[in-house]
């Protein structure tokens, strides 16, 4: 038995055991998704200049696209691994199909925690524990292994990080604090 799948063993060994727990997975794998882009999106207006509301939201959407819409796909067209449920015979607790690596949520997720780092570094340090939380539960539900997780993670990453540099001088221009220190 490789890593990843030891790694499985142990978190996916806690489901099946608790309602709550279970319930608590379900939640986070599945509905935290959507309280996080609602704070992103609270984020984005709080800037009182329409231009730069629009930057930051064409900073988060182009990472998260670019992400999840554009590296993690190309990634699962040309590298098929099967999901844990597939390889090792199971039903999960939530519906997932096509592969597993990397991770799109949290390819997506980590992309949107790396934009909110830019902007308010609280606020980013929980998103990426949410994130975290997010790519956790995944494995939990039975839909991931931890190395998607963990890969998902850095594409996301690193994407938000060239989008983010990409439209660094056009945000210089509007921000009149620097980024990343607000």
């Amino acid at each position: 038995m490789d890593i990843n799948q030891y790694l499985f063993q142990i978190i996916y060994g806690f489901a099946h055991r608790n309602f709550f727990l279970d319930d608590a997975g379900v939640f986070f794998s599945k509905y935290l998704p959507y309280l996080l882009v609602l704070g992103f999106l609270v984020l984005a207006f709080k800037y009182k200049d329409w231009r730069m509301k629009l930057l930051v939201i064409a900073d988060g959407a182009l990472a998260m696209i670019l992400s999840r819409g554009i590296v993690t796909e190309v990634i699962h067209f040309f590298y098929h691994h099967p999901r844990p449920f597939v390889a090792l015979g199971f039903t999960p607790m939530i519906s997932e199909s096509s592969y597993s690596f990397p991770s799109g949520h949290a390819a997506y997720f980590f992309a949107l925690a790396m934009i909110v780092l830019y902007y308010n570094r609280r606020m980013g340090i929980w998103y990426f524990v949410l994130a975290s939380l997010n790519g956790l539960a995944r494995i939990y539900v039975g839909v991931h292994w931890p190395f998607d997780i963990l890969g998902g993670a850095v594409v996301g990453i690193l994407c938000a990080m060239i989008v983010h540099k990409l439209l660094e001088p056009s945000l210089k221009k509007l921000s009149p604090l620097p980024i990343a220190h607000q």
